[in-house]
């Protein structure tokens, strides 16, 4: 049952028992108006968000927007959730990782949102070139090439939506002494954090032993009250991914909070 402007406000203005009865009607358990007020990155809502009325993220995200280092630049709630967790490990003190930086996006939005308390080093850890075939499943292979043949894209398969980008990080992060930016991929560049103390964790690798081992390794040094954000928690066709955090959050009885934008939000004790 579609109802235009007026109609709606007519509808609206009926008694809630009688809304009911012609939803039912109309074959709809509910009508109701939805316009949202955010709809972009897969995420459609009328609930307010927060990013909106921070003036120093706003200014932190068009900046790096401005730098061209996004995939896709419409992902604010997203980068906010992230923001948020990396200020509550500004106080914490210790590092911060990222797994899965490509140009640093997100890890140059946080660095500038926090400008007056950056971490004391930044570990930033991709293979700046896509995926590493060794730490794919069958799965994870087979959506990447499937990905690769519906896009019409080229090059190597294992690159997937992603491109060299080595040079173009260091140059994102010149002007952050406390940057490190680890090449290489995941499990195998890990010994090179030589941090003892984590206050943020990012992992976004888009696929999940990388994930799991840079989570297996980092866990114990993460400082009581820093947060670990997932970026591909709750996103479909990353059901492997979820699955393996699952597994691990009932191997260590650690509670995961799924958020609607996809993400994965935790704390460590």
């Amino acid at each position: 049952m579609s109802l235009k402007n007026g109609p709606r406000r007519v509808f609206n203005a009926l008694p809630y028992p009688l809304q009911r009865i012609l939803a039912l009607l109309a074959g709809r358990a509910e009508i109701t108006s939805f316009n949202p007020s955010y709809h972009q990155d897969w995420l459609a809502t009328n609930h307010w968000g927060a990013y909106t009325a921070d003036a120093k993220f706003q200014l932190a995200y068009k900046n790096a927007v401005r730098m061209g280092l996004a995939v896709d630049p419409k992902i604010e709630w997203r980068a906010h959730v992230a923001c948020w967790a990396a200020s509550n490990g500004a106080k914490l003190g210790g590092a911060f990782v990222e797994c899965g930086v490509n140009r640093g996006f997100l890890s140059r939005i946080i660095l500038d949102y926090l400008d007056t308390t950056p971490p004391s080093a930044f570990y930033l850890l991709d293979t700046f070139e896509g995926f590493s075939e060794a730490y794919l499943s069958e799965t994870e292979a087979a959506r990447l090439k499937q990905w690769q043949h519906e896009s019409g894209r080229s090059g190597p398969w294992q690159r997937g939506m992603y491109d060299q980008c080595y040079e173009d990080a260091v140059k994102t992060f010149a002007d952050h002494q406390q940057v490190r930016i680890i090449r290489g991929a995941v499990p195998e560049t890990l010994p090179l954090v030589d941090a003892d103390r984590i206050a943020y964790l990012s992992l976004d690798m888009n696929c999940a032993a990388p994930e799991i081992a840079a989570l297996e390794y980092f866990w114990p040094k993460l400082v009581p009250g820093a947060y670990v954000v997932v970026d591909d928690y709750g996103w479909l066709g990353h059901e492997e991914q979820r699955d393996a955090y699952d597994a691990w959050a009932t191997r260590n009885s650690v509670p995961l909070l799924s958020l609607p934008t996809g993400q994965c939000l935790f704390v460590k004790c």
